[in-house]
């Protein structure tokens, strides 16, 4: 395509006052509604182009499309504090520099050429540093990788644990006609795992929860039973794959309680050649945290993940860099390799005599944003005692929302029992709520969204409708945002 073809390219070097406007906004947000207006939804919906122009519009009116016409009918979910959805995190002023960065070199993370870029040294920096903040050795994970978030990476994991169990059986059997199948043990899974499953042929239905119970109050819904565990594990029939929940997407709490439980775990993997993988999306930074009795017990959730063969992270939710991004650790390299590696492929080939490895041969994408930037500088801007301070943070607000709750007439905390202390001792950095009121109950995730000054997510808890906070934002003020909660579920209770 010949630059004439292309209408106001001088213009796009001029400098740009909107695109300046967008760093403010990123980092002063203008005073408005978390969610779009119904009027500006309708809007934005009305100017969506539909069909391609014979005659291009041109830069400046694509820009003035874009700010006129889009931006209004975006939601703030990562520059609103008080965006509650789901586990969305913000954007870290680094992590957004970066980003630029990235949009405006466009490489292609791909093939470690040592002559050709430095981005694979930055991407296996970035994961270096991922391990530093964690607490991982790094010795002890030779495989790492960015992916497009814990579902992404949860794939990964369980596409390495697939090959690897099968490789067991067929070691021990000379071969694996014996085998019915593979199955996935886990408590609770998240769906991604479910998804990951089914893309991989292991089966949706195959991923089977065993936990002592699915639902109820005694806080303890995430516990392995591990008496079903030992028995499907010792099942000659199936490969298993367990899956531990490092933090249940609607309490946030975890199915492991120490290093004891984990061990036990691991040694049962062990035992029957098991592959042992941790969905720790949001939890593994419960790792962050200093001992004390403060976060003890969300620290002891966390604990002994450094004992499984892989690791599922999300950098867009607590490390708060942009969508998308997460990350996927392994100790067996190898593995990785043999389920990845693409096959004649001569112009793939990376630089010889390096301790790097090349990112397609190891992941599923064969061409790759550059990720792990956004993940590079925000670490190296706010190291581990910025990142343990957020974190701090986000769980102080998530319990003083839960103590109030405790104690209010008209609501009810869910996920959790036993004392007020218990139930705060074990409050990460979700809260998941349901109102007294049975008709207010149906429609309260809508009636609280409906304020415009905060957004929750609904959802289902022992079969009934709930709502959950999920506080993953890196400009949380912790008592400036609970007196904005209290007045928002006072008024809905009204």
């Amino acid at each position: 395509m010949e630059q004439n073809h292309l209408k106001d390219n001088v213009g796009v070097k001029e400098e740009d006052d909107h695109s300046k406007g967008l760093w403010d906004t990123a980092l002063n947000p203008p005073s408005r509604n978390v969610l779009p207006t119904a009027a500006s939804l309708a809007h934005s919906r009305s100017s969506i182009i539909t069909e391609l122009p014979r005659t291009g519009q041109g830069y400046n009116q694509a820009k003035h499309h874009l700010f006129n016409d889009i931006i209004p009918g975006l939601n703030d979910s990562a520059i609103n504090a008080n965006y509650y959805g789901f586990v969305t995190g913000g954007v870290t002023p680094a992590a957004l520099l970066a980003d630029n960065v990235v949009s405006t070199y466009d490489q292609n993370v791909c093939v470690h050429l040592v002559d050709h870029s430095v981005t694979t040294d930055v991407e296996y920096a970035a994961l270096c540093l991922l391990k530093d903040l964690f607490g991982l050795k790094k010795e002890d994970w030779p495989h790492g990788t960015f992916t497009t978030g814990a579902t992404g990476s949860n794939l990964v994991g369980l596409a390495c644990g697939r090959e690897y169990v099968l490789r067991k059986a067929v070691q021990k059997k000379g071969g694996n006609g014996s085998l019915k199948g593979l199955q996935v043990l886990s408590t609770l899974p998240h769906a991604s795992v479910g998804k990951a499953a089914g893309i991989l042929g292991i089966g949706r239905a195959n991923v089977k929860s065993i936990a002592t119970q699915t639902g109820g109050t005694d806080g303890q819904p995430l516990k392995f039973d591990f008496d079903v565990l030992e028995k499907e594990l010792a099942r000659a029939d199936v490969a298993t794959i367990v899956s531990i929940s490092c933090g249940e997407v609607n309490t946030g709490r975890f199915a492991t309680k120490g290093i004891d439980e984990f061990k036990r775990v691991r040694e049962l993997c062990d035992k029957y050649n098991a592959w042992l993988h941790v969905d720790a999306a949001f939890g593994v930074f419960g790792r962050v945290l200093e001992d004390g009795p403060e976060f003890d017990m969300v620290k002891k959730g966390s604990e002994g993940i450094e004992l499984a063969d892989s690791i599922t992270g999300d950098g867009h939710k607590l490390l708060n860099v942009p969508y998308d991004c997460g990350f996927l650790f392994s100790r067996h390299g190898d593995v990785a390799e043999e389920v990845f590696k693409n096959p004649n492929a001569a112009y793939l080939c990376s630089s010889a005599g390096n301790h790097i490895p090349t990112p397609l041969n190891i992941g599923v994408e064969n061409s790759k944003r550059f990720r792990a930037l956004p993940v590079y500088s925000t670490l190296i801007a706010y190291g581990k005692d910025g990142y343990r301070a957020m974190v701090e943070r986000q769980i102080r607000l998530a319990r003083l929302i839960t103590a109030w709750l405790y104690d209010h007439p008209k609501y009810t905390v869910l996920g959790g029992a036993g004392s007020k202390e218990d139930l705060l001792a074990t409050t990460y950095m979700i809260v998941l709520l349901r109102a007294k009121d049975e008709g207010l109950n149906l429609k309260l995730a809508d009636a609280i969204n409906a304020t415009g000054k905060i957004f929750v997510s609904g959802t289902k808890w022992s079969g009934e409708a709930a709502c959950r906070i999920a506080i993953s934002n890196w400009k949380v003020q912790v008592e400036r945002d609970f007196k904005l909660v209290k007045e928002v579920l006072d008024g809905v209770a009204q």
